[in-house]
């Protein structure tokens, strides 16, 4: 099945200036080993082992929020899964504009969901995405999974794709990826926990593989 590709965060991931060769020069191997501990140094720590300080920036995600909300037709009454939901900041802006809406953020990294907002923390779970998700097929009118799956190991990837196609009636996947040479280069460089580099056609293989009916977006890392 062909994928719809959809562009919710890009705007957002183009904003950031990125020096690769020094990322990839800096004791890179050590600090992929911290990073994949998703603790403070991930989200809070020295840049070289990620984030640099991943803090709430009001805005900074409610554009993002609106168009979710706008896209998938999402109302009060809806219900909303976010794998890999980290501090849960989309979340938050969710919620704030529509108050009475069920979220449930699931994540690896009991620092990010400890750190979270306050307004949002009880509805984040800790949880191990590589395992089955605990809900019934199609509970969730929507889930969504930004910068996460590819954080896994290709074993894993089967699973946690069609466990998330089997939970929602509609599904949005952000992921990073390359469409050449040098962005696969750039991607190299600078990814500190990713495990599966795939270009688009690749992803779209491993949807078709678990009839996964979604939509995706792929982060692409230029010299722009």
């Amino acid at each position: 099945m062909e994928m719809k590709e959809i562009k919710l965060i890009t705007s957002l991931h183009t904003k950031t200036k990125r020096n690769y060769i020094d990322r990839m020069m800096n004791e890179k191997s050590k600090c992929m080993t911290i990073s994949k501990k998703y603790n403070f140094d991930y989200w809070d720590g020295d840049r070289k082992y990620g984030y640099g300080g991943y803090k709430y920036i009001p805005g900074r995600w409610e554009g993002v929020a609106k168009k979710i909300i706008r896209i998938f037709r999402l109302n009060n009454k809806s219900k909303v899964l976010d794998v890999g939901c980290g501090k849960g900041f989309l979340l938050y802006e969710i919620k704030k504009i529509l108050p009475d809406i069920k979220v449930i953020g699931l994540d690896i990294s009991k620092y990010g969901i400890k750190n979270s907002k306050k307004e949002i923390k009880k509805y984040l779970k800790f949880y191990d995405i590589t395992k089955k998700l605990k809900f019934r097929k199609k509970y969730f009118d929507l889930v969504i999974s930004l910068n996460t799956l590819h954080n896994l190991k290709i074993n894993f990837l089967f699973k946690s794709i069609k466990e998330i196609q089997r939970v929602g009636k509609k599904h949005y996947i952000c992921v990073e990826s390359y469409r050449n040479n040098k962005e696969l280069f750039n991607l190299q460089c600078w990814a500190l926990t990713c495990e599966s580099f795939l270009s688009p056609e690749e992803w779209q293989y491993f949807a078709s593989k678990n009839n996964y009916q979604g939509d995706f977006e792929f982060i692409y890392f230029t010299n722009d």
